[in-house]
This record gives C-alpha cells, sequence and structure tokens, in this order.
C-alpha cells in the first residue's frame, strides 16, 4: 500500500482502478539554426498556433452540438490567449535573435510566463498560468508531431491519473466511465480543478508520483475531501475508506434535501445564501446547490495575460452567459479587483514595492476611465436581461466612491444616448475590506446600495498579517475581537442606513462561523457553491435569538482563542452536537 497526499479539488471519495495516461511535459530540444533558417521556424510557429486555433474551435462546435454550451467559456479563454499576438511576437523576436528553432524559443517564452505568475501573490490569480501552459503545450505537440489522444476508460470504475489534465481533456472523456481524476500538478482554482467540480469528479491535485507507470491498473482510493491517494490500499484501509464514503454520501444526500427549503432559521427568519464565482460555468453549480444566486462574481479572469483590454462586447457576452446561468436570480458583479503588476500587460506596469497597498482594485479603474467604462458598459447592458448589481472593491472612502458611481452615470448617459435598454435603478454597492471602510461606512451608507463584506482582504489589512505567508497562518485569526468589532460595526450602520450588509469572504462558508455571523444580523453570505449545503443546514438549526446572544457575548471577549473556545461549546452544546 502506497498513500500519496495532495490536494483537495473536488469532494467525494471513490474507489476504482487507476489508469496512468501520458500528459508529461514535452521534453524540448532547443538548437541553432541558421539565419537563412529563421523564416521556416518562423512559418513552423505560425503554423502550429493556426492549427491548435483550429482545433480548439473544432472541439467548441462539438461541444455546441452537443449542448455543453455552458463549458465554451473555458475554450474561449484558450482562444483568447491563441489570439494574443504577443505570444507569436515575442516569439517569433526569439527565434530571430537567438537563432534558434520555434519550439526551443517558445518553450522560452512559457518560461518568461511562469516566473512572472508565480510572482502573483493571488492564489487564484496565480494558478491562471495553468491555461498559459495548456495552450502553449497543445501549439508545442501540434509543432513535434506528438499530439494527444482522447482519454479512454478501461473500465467503468477508472480513475485517471496523469502529470496533468487539461479542460479539453475532461470535456472529452467518458464522464460515465471515469469516477476520478488524480494529477501531479495544478490547483484547486485551475480550471480543470473548477470542470471536476462541476462534473462532481473526486479530484486531488499536486500528487507527486502519481502519474508513475508502474501504478498503471492498480487499485485506488481517492479521497477529494482530504487530499489523499490510496493505491494498492490493504484490507483495513479499504474498509475505513469505504465506510468514509459511505457516510460522506449520505450526508450529501441529506444536505441536497435542504436545496429547495428555506434558508431561514427555526424561529422563521431568512437570509440570502448565494454562490461566488470566477466563470459562468459556476453559475449552475450554485443553483444545484441550492443557491439563491451570485453574491460575487470575480472578473479577473478576464483581464488576464493579454496585451489588449478585453473589449465591451467580450466582457458583455460572458456577464451576460453568467446572468443566464442563475437566471431568474440576481447577479452582483464585482468590477476588476486586481492590479496592474498582477496581471494587466494592456495597462503600463508600476513598480511597486508593496503591491497589495498599490495602485488596484478601484484605484486601478479610475486611473484607466475607458477601460472602466468598457466594464461599466457591459455590466449594464447585462443588466437590460435580469436583476443585475453593481460592487465597486477596495473602496477606502467616499471620494473614491462617489468618482466611480460618477463614471457609472457617464456610461447610463451614453448607452441612453445610443438608445441601448439597461436597469436605470440598477443598485451599487461598497466592497468593506479594508479598516478605511469600516471607520467611513456611516458615511459610505447613505450612497451605497448596499454593503459586502471581503472578509479575507478585512482580516489582512486590520491584523497586518500577509494570508499567503505561511508562516503568519497562526495570525490570521476570524475571530480576532477587532475583526468581529469591525463586522458588529458595518452591519449596524448598513442597517441604520437601510441598506443590505452581506459578506463575500471565506468567513462566509465555513458553517462553524454562522451563529455569528447570523447574530451579528447580516443579510446575505456568498460563498463557494459547494458550501451553501452544510451553511444552511447549521442556520436552519438555530434560532435567532440564540445566535443575537451568541454573537453578543463572542464581542465581550479579549481573545480569538476565547471566542473559538465559546463557540465550540455553545455549537455543540445547543445547536449542533455533531458538529466537526
Amino acid at each position: 500500500m502506497r498513500v500519496f497526499t495532495g490536494i483537495a479539488a473536488s469532494p467525494g471519495i471513490v474507489v476504482g482502478t487507476l489508469k496512468v495516461v501520458d500528459r508529461q511535459r514535452l521534453a524540448i530540444t532547443e538548437y541553432v539554426v541558421s539565419p537563412k533558417g529563421v523564416a521556416a521556424e518562423i512559418a513552423r510557429l505560425k503554423a502550429a498556433i493556426a492549427a491548435t486555433r483550429a482545433g480548439l474551435e473544432a472541439l467548441k462546435l462539438d461541444l455546441e452540438v452537443s449542448n455543453c454550451e455552458e463549458h465554451l467559456n473555458i475554450i474561449d479563454t484558450h482562444l483568447l490567449i491563441l489570439a494574443d499576438e504577443r505570444l507569436f511576437v515575442e516569439t517569433a523576436s526569439i527565434i530571430e535573435s537567438g537563432l534558434i528553432n520555434a519550439d526551443g524559443a517558445l518553450h522560452r517564452t512559457l518560461q518568461k510566463y511562469r516566473t512572472t505568475f508565480a510572482s502573483i501573490e493571488d492564489a487564484y490569480l496565480r494558478e491562471r498560468i495553468n491555461d498559459v501552459e495548456t495552450v502553449i503545450e497543445t501549439i508545442l505537440r501540434t509543432m513535434t508531431g506528438q499530439s494527444h489522444d482522447n482519454i479512454v476508460p478501461d473500465n467503468a470504475m477508472t480513475v485517471i491519473a496523469a502529470h496533468d489534465i487539461t479542460p479539453a481533456d475532461i470535456l472529452q472523456m467518458d464522464r460515465s466511465r471515469i469516477i476520478g481524476l488524480v494529477t501531479e500538478i495544478g490547483g484547486r482554482t485551475s480550471h480543470a480543478s473548477i470542470l471536476a467540480r462541476a462534473f462532481e469528479l473526486p479530484a486531488v491535485t499536486g500528487v507527486i508520483g502519481i502519474a508513475n507507470p508502474s501504478l498503471d491498473g492498480a487499485s485506488v482510493i481517492v479521497d477529494g475531501l482530504i487530499g489523499r491517494v490510496i493505491v494498492n490500499p490493504d484490507r483495513e484501509t479499504f474498509l475505513d475508506s469505504l465506510q468514509r464514503k459511505r457516510r460522506y454520501e449520505y450526508s450529501e444526500l441529506e444536505l441536497l434535501k435542504l436545496r429547495d427549503l428555506p434558508a431561514e432559521t427555526l424561529d422563521g427568519y431568512r437570509m440570502q445564501l448565494k454562490g461566488n464565482v470566477e466563470i459562468p460555468e459556476e453559475g449552475a453549480s450554485v443553483l444545484n446547490y441550492g443557491g439563491g444566486g451570485i453574491g460575487l462574481y470575480r472578473t479577473e479572469m478576464l483581464f488576464m495575460n493579454r496585451r489588449e483590454m478585453p473589449e465591451e462586447d467580450e466582457q458583455f457576452r460572458a456577464y451576460a452567459a453568467t446572468q443566464q446561468a442563475v437566471s431568474p436570480h440576481p447577479l452582483t458583479i464585482r468590477t476588476l479587483d486586481a492590479g496592474g503588476d498582477k496581471l494587466l500587460d494592456g495597462v503600463p506596469h508600476l513598480t511597486e514595492q508593496n503591491p497589495a497597498l498599490g495602485m488596484r482594485a478601484i484605484r486601478l479603474s479610475l486611473n484607466m476611465l475607458d477601460e472602466f467604462k468598457k466594464q461599466l458598459r457591459a455590466i449594464l447592458r447585462v443588466s437590460a436581461l435580469g436583476k443585475v448589481r453593481i460592487m465597486f472593491p477596495m473602496i477606502s472612502g467616499l471620494d473614491e466612491l462617489r468618482k466611480a458611481k460618477a463614471v457609472l452615470e457617464e456610461c447610463k448617459s451614453e448607452l441612453a444616448a445610443a438608445g441601448i435598454p439597461f436597469d436605470r435603478q440598477i443598485q451599487t454597492g461598497v466592497m468593506i475590506e479594508i479598516p478605511s471602510a469600516v471607520m467611513m461606512a456611516d458615511m459610505l451608507a447613505p450612497e451605497s446600495d448596499f454593503f459586502s463584506i471581503g472578509t479575507n482582504d478585512l482580516i489582512q489589512y486590520t491584523l497586518a498579517v500577509d494570508r499567503s505567508n505561511e508562516h503568519l497562518s497562526e495570525f490570521f485569526q476570524p475571530l480576532h475581537p477587532a475583526v468581529l468589532r469591525s463586522l458588529h460595526r458595518v452591519v449596524e450602520v448598513a442597517h441604520t442606513a437601510g441598506i443590505e450588509a452581506c459578506i463575500c469572504g471565506e468567513m462566509a462558508g465555513d458553517p462553524f462561523y454562522l451563529p455569528i455571523l447570523l447574530g451579528l444580523g447580516f443579510d446575505e453570505l456568498s460563498m463557494g457553491s459547494s458550501s451553501i449545503p452544510r451553511v444552511k443546514q447549521m442556520l436552519r438549526r438555530c434560532t435567532r435569538e440564540q445566535a443575537q446572544a451568541i454573537a453578543a457575548a463572542c464581542l465581550k471577549f479579549s481573545t480569538a482563542a476565547e471566542v473559538d473556545c465559546y463557540l465550540k461549546s455553545e455549537i455543540t452544546t445547543h445547536i449542533a452536537e455533531s458538529f466537526d
């Protein structure tokens, strides 16, 4: 028996037979070409890009024919990478200046992109290099004549193991016979992982050594709950895993029974539970798990790894696809929340010693008004299709909010003059994620339609803790009294002004925090779609009166440890004895 550990990318436990497929990265040989051979190498590059584009367009057509339109956005993302002239121009320049072969030059381009993305702080954005790698790898295989065949399962209980699996692999595989996925690279927010969750395929990524051909045909247990893969399990481990699998599946079935039940407490108080999404494909998952719409649509994906910023029509199509995926439920779209140092090659880069405190989010948008207006016009156009709200990120004070709303009014006037329909009463909200916004909440509220707290950044900025620094994890404390007092203030100010108070950060998706958030008075929680049933379950076990008493008590403690101990005691004693 061998036990491997990795990243829990898609939940579930499966028992099957391992099929190791060849998805190793190509070993590229770089060699010198003569000046006379440069033109031929550039022609090879151009032909390979064209062939790769044709293959993706054919796959896109197949998906349209097979009624899988909801996954076209991923293919479109890869087509956009191919359409970026920089990929060809930079590689051709390397061929000319270095006098090397086309595949060697393209590999150098990929290495440059890897270095750039590795410096990105945000894990979700950092993992977007997977899309670039997938596209360039496909070009390289086309160029060298080593294209992949589709993955074909050996039997009805096949678990695929590979160095990497592309979204195209997943979209084209026989998912009726493939029950799980394991890869050596990748992360939870890669497109492949997102698709695995969408298709309910348990998956574990980052499992070093799992693609060893000697493991092909072995019995395997994939535990997508804790990120564990067991090859050739012994009898005791096998029986234990079967028991865990049965418990999990029973629990999931019980949770899914809650899908169509209202998100309300035992004494009838209703909260809105919504989903956070990055791409339109995740919209269906929100509804499948019983969500009442999308409380946070992160738009950064559209702006990544490209020389030119996305045009208005491209953004409109993506936002419209997301709106349609959850219709008739509401959609809240957050405007661009990223920095030029991270992903925007279409804007001049700034040299910043601390990008997290630099030109990013609403500051960046207000610094590039033409691009900001494209995004706002696209969102406004989608508002004609259904209920849509706009949310501005990283607002620090009233000046920024007023400037953003003034730009929005300009966009409304432009659309009205052109006769283009939109919701003239579209709601605009503020993300509360830095201490100044907490302190200025009473000034922001009269000019906002809702507040939404991004707890990840609020905790980071309030406690001066880099949440991506593994050495500081013990200091990242959601239950720190300063954080709880900030949450309390924001809710009180919002309700005094008659607007909703929402949370779209990680705290919203953890049922452990539900009693406090309910007791503080939050109106809406938005989270990863798979978290919705468990949060709803906890909500339906509480009374509002209980939660208010718990929240009031928690606000009196002096340390996060004291709050944590008290909350666990209250939950296990009065709400959910089996809570883990």
